[in-house]
Parts: C-alpha cells; structure tokens; sequence
C-alpha cells in the first residue's frame, strides 16, 4: 500500500498533463522548488525539451537524482533554509528580473518550498529566519500559521516572486501539500496573492508569544500583494489523491476501505490515540467496517517539541497509538510522510501492532517517557518498527492506516 499508494502520486505524469493543457507562446524559463522539484522540473524538460531557454532547481539535499539538460541544480536545507537557499533563490531572481512581454515563467511547485526559496527582507538575516522558523516549529504552529509569519519576512514570498516576474507571465504548476490546497499557503504563495492580514500575523505572535527584532515587527506590520494579474495556476495533486489511491490500493488487496478524513490537522500523538480507539472499536461497533478493513486518514499533524530526543510527527503518531491497541490481534497502524522524510530523520514514519507495548518493555523503553521526550524514533528502531523509503520524490501531506486482516 505504502509503495504503490506514493508512486501513483508521482508528479510526472500530473505534469505532463498540465502541460498538454497550456500552450506556451513564447520563450519559456524554468524556475523548480521544493521537495520534489527534481522530478518536476526533469518531466518538463522531457516534454518541453529546448523550448525551456534556461532553468533552476532548487530541492532538498539528497532529492536531486542527476543531470537535467539547460537546468541548473542546486541543493538547500529543509526545514530550516541555510546559505544554499539564499544563492539559489538568489539565481532565480536574476533569471525573472529581466524577462520581457512575450517570455514565460514555468513555476514548479511542491512541498518544502517555502523553506527552499527563501530571500529574507532588506534588515533581516538567514540567522533570524532560521530562529523564527524554529520558534514557529518548536511551539506547534500549523504550516498556516508558520506561512504567515514567514512570507512577510520575504522578498520572494506572499505572490512577490510573481510580481518580479513582470512583465512575463507565470505558469504555476503545484504538487499541493497544504491542507485545502490553500494557494496563498503552498510554499507560502509566492506566485498567489495573500489573503492573510496584518491582523492574522499580530494575533500568530501573540498566540505563541513569538520573539521578533524590531525590523521584523516592522516588516509583520506592512500589508502583502492583494491582486497578482500575471498567472495562472494548475493544482496537479494533493492529500485527497493520495488518500482515494491508497484506498483503491487497499480494495484490490482484499481490504475494505474507508476514508475517515484527508484534513486531519492536530497534535501527532493524540491523532495516535484517536485513531487507535478506532481500531480497537472495529469489532465493537455494529455500523464500523468488518474485517479485514482498512481506515484511511490523510492530513499533516503537528508535535510540540518539549524533549531533545529524534523523531517526526508520523512515527510519534505511530507509537502515542502502541497502548490503544496493546493485545489486538491482526491490527497495524502506520502513518508515514508521502516525501519519505519525517522529522529530521531518515525514516518516511512508524508502524505498530499488538505486539508493540511487549517489544517495548523486552527493550527497557517507557512509552511516556519516549513520548515526553519526543524520541519516537529511537523507540521504533529498537523494534525494527521504523518504516524507511528514502525520498519519493512526490510531497502530497502524510497518510495514516489502519490495516486490520
């Protein structure tokens, strides 16, 4: 389910599709971010071929798989930008600025962009990037909130990429990672105009108490583009895509399936908890699906950082919901990033069974204590419980299971 629900959330065929939709008339540049922008911007040029005049790729490290004629590559920080990010962002910059009337910007979007183009502000350091971002991730703010701050911090953020582009138009194509496919929060829109106010920043600040340089306050106080007349945009995938295939995935298997949401958006480990009280109902409840079943739960959870240990949201998911289903026979839960990288680990998320409050105890390891520790993925590896897919090339939010046979 995990391999082939992630392959067939591959953005090549979704941009080859919306490439055939649009027809280009000029002389095309191409300007690739995120997470997936590799195999983005290696699927235009398979069908564009010399018609692309010159590009830039901008992606996570480790995410770039080679050569891609006429397009430069460069490798960046996630989800914390770093000096890369600044060059990179910086040379596609120089590639839109002098575009004229009859050229073409062809913007690829996907998830991690907002990390890996990045450009701070006249006054502002990558030093109070790095450390706003890291106050914003630490406390739990939801990518909503994160994008907020952060784009008016920016000179290539909240639709001001677009408006460097002028008076060429941009062609935006977007792997959606944000829940609702919000524009405006995709790599924190820089080619859509921002809905979000000055009033939205002051009360994101507030909420989390946020400690900011006076330029930055500044900066926060200063209203966004409203209006962008200069581009067009086609959404190629999302949390929903992800959630049907895995779904359909999950019927040929012999499963039944049910999608209980695509928007789940809450603490890791209390989604844990909720969706291990899911399946230990399964047997219970006259209406729930019989088995062998698989419930399907798509969205992106957020983990308050309290601990100092090594972990991401999928695998604390994964073992907050091991004591809600202690004993179960014939039950997994799995929760995994669609990118293949949770957290700052190596690990795509987690799975457990039954049989995992045992394995943990065999091992000397305290549940609570993991979890207040936020070291979810020590505990996994001790139980050969990690799951690890290495990049997928494809970024679409995270999806979590239960699979009972």
């Amino acid at each position: 389910m995990i391999s082939r629900s992630i392959e067939a959330n591959l953005p090549q065929a979704a941009v080859y599709n919306a490439l055939k939709e649009h027809e280009f008339t000029g002389s095309i540049y191409l300007v690739a971010i995120g997470k997936a922008a590799w195999n983005m911007a290696e699927a235009a040029q398979q069908a564009l071929g010399e018609r692309i005049k010159k590009g830039i790729v901008i992606t996570k490290y480790g995410h770039s798989q080679g050569d891609i004629p006429g397009i430069e590559i460069m490798e960046a920080a996630h989800p914390l930008s770093d000096e890369n990010t600044l060059k990179g962002t910086g040379k596609a910059i120089d590639l839109v600025k002098p575009l004229g009337e009859g050229d073409e910007v062809l913007f690829l979007i996907s998830g991690g962009g907002s990390a890996l183009f990045e450009l701070p502000q006249e006054g502002v350091t990558l030093d109070d990037i790095v450390d706003i971002n890291s106050q914003l991730l630490a406390c739990g703010a939801d990518i909503v909130e994160i994008n907020v701050i952060r784009k008016r911090l920016s000179q290539v953020k909240a639709g001001r990429f677009a408006e460097l582009c002028k008076p060429a138009k941009v062609f935006t194509v977007v792997l959606s990672d944000v829940l609702g496919d919000r524009l405006d929060s995709i790599a924190s829109g820089p080619a859509a105009p921002d809905r979000f106010t000055v009033q939205d920043a002051a009360d994101i600040v507030k909420k989390y108490d946020l400690k900011l340089s006076p330029r930055m306050q500044e900066l926060l106080a200063q209203d966004t583009p409203k209006e962008i007349s200069n581009v067009e945009t086609v959404i190629t995938g999302s949390v929903k895509t992800l959630c049907t295939d895995a779904a359909l995935i999950a019927k040929e298997l012999g499963y039944t399936p049910l999608v209980m949401c695509s928007g789940m958006n809450c603490e890791a480990r209390e989604a844990g908890r909720l969706i291990a009280s899911v399946a230990a109902s399964i047997d219970n409840i006259e209406f729930a699906p019989k088995r062998p079943c698989a419930i399907i739960f798509g969205g992106e959870t957020v983990v308050h950082l309290k601990g100092k240990g090594k972990g991401g949201r999928n695998q604390e998911l994964a073992l907050a919901a091991a004591e809600g289903i202690e004993g179960l026979k014939d039950t997994v839960i799995f929760s995994i990033g669609s990118d293949g990288t949770d957290g700052p680990t190596d690990a795509a998320g987690g799975m457990v069974d039954g049989d995992t409050m045992r394995k943990l105890a065999e091992k000397g390891i305290r549940l609570g204590d993991v979890l207040n520790n936020n070291d979810a993925y020590h505990a996994l590896k001790a139980i050969d419980s990690l799951i690890i897919t290495g990049p997928t090339g494809t970024n679409v939010n995270d999806i979590s299971v239960v699979l009972c046979r």
